[in-house]
């Protein structure tokens, strides 16, 4: 079990951090106090707010921007203290509880660190925390997977649980053949050697099992799905905007020219 040191026992850089929180917290208290704005906000409506901020926090990670990584998890630890303090005044919990809440589940999901339980690898940590949440009341291993989370990161989220529990493909190679299956599921929708018209629907749902597939072999060969097309996504937006720039320094728009005339610019852009 962990152990609960005096303050003035603590390592000087760790008093420093508490009285960093100890700040924050003041703050919060005057400003919930004093400012028209902060006594008007509740959870609903820091809660897009907040949506918001994670998101600047992932793009900063992405970026490998350190500077905009601290300042971002200033701006979520903000928004944390926030939700409590609000909750404090209706006497539902306060700071403490939420950081001895999540403590406790913490050095309850450890037994392998906190207990008499083994786990020497990352697949038995996981299967464990799996176990535990079960016995803790969750119905299915995919009850934790939030409902509002985007379809790509759901994907890669429900496939992690479910290996969790032991369903899972046994190797790489086997995901592989199922992706070039809902390939060829998905191709054959289209009709390609005839002029029958197209089922849309059919066609979506193919279309959604190769996604899946797909996400379940980048999980296998240790891609995180998301990362790699925001990635994608910046690369294209850098691109094109670069583009853009080379047309109108030309006196050109985008409408006026060919794809060849763009292709030119875009192969100037990959070299950037």
């Amino acid at each position: 079990m962990s152990q609960i040191k005096q303050f003035h026992d603590l390592p000087a850089r760790r008093q420093e951090q508490l009285m960093a929180f100890d700040r924050l917290l003041t703050i919060m208290d005057e400003l919930r106090d004093q400012c028209p704005w902060d006594r008007k906000q509740t959870m609903d409506t820091l809660r897009h707010l907040t949506i918001e901020e994670t998101y600047e926090l992932s793009d900063a990670i992405l970026e490998k921007d350190k500077t905009e990584i601290r300042k971002e998890l200033g701006d979520i630890q903000l928004h944390l203290v926030f939700y409590a303090k609000i909750a404090s005044e209706t006497g539902d919990f306060d700071m403490a509880d939420v950081f001895n809440s999540i403590c406790d589940k913490l050095i309850s999901r450890h037994p392998h660190i906190y207990g008499d339980a083994v786990a020497e690898t990352e697949d038995q940590v996981k299967a464990n925390w799996e176990q535990l949440k079960l016995k803790e009341g969750n119905k299915s291993v995919l009850g934790g997977v939030p409902g509002s989370l985007p379809a790509l990161v759901k994907a890669m989220r429900i496939q992690e649980k479910a290996r969790g529990a032991g369903f899972d493909w046994e190797e790489k190679q086997q995901v592989w053949e199922k992706v070039e299956e809902e390939m060829k599921e998905f191709k054959d929708e289209f009709n390609t050697d005839t002029n029958e018209a197209i089922d849309s629907s059919r066609a979506e749902g193919e279309f959604g099992d190769l996604l899946f597939s797909l996400v379940n072999y980048a999980r296998f060969i240790d891609i995180n799905p998301e990362t790699a097309l925001e990635r994608t996504n910046k690369k294209f937006i850098k691109r094109f905007t670069y583009l853009e720039q080379q047309a109108r320094a030309n006196g050109k728009s985008l409408q006026e020219m060919t794809l060849a005339e763009m292709d030119v610019y875009w192969n100037e852009a990959k070299t950037i």
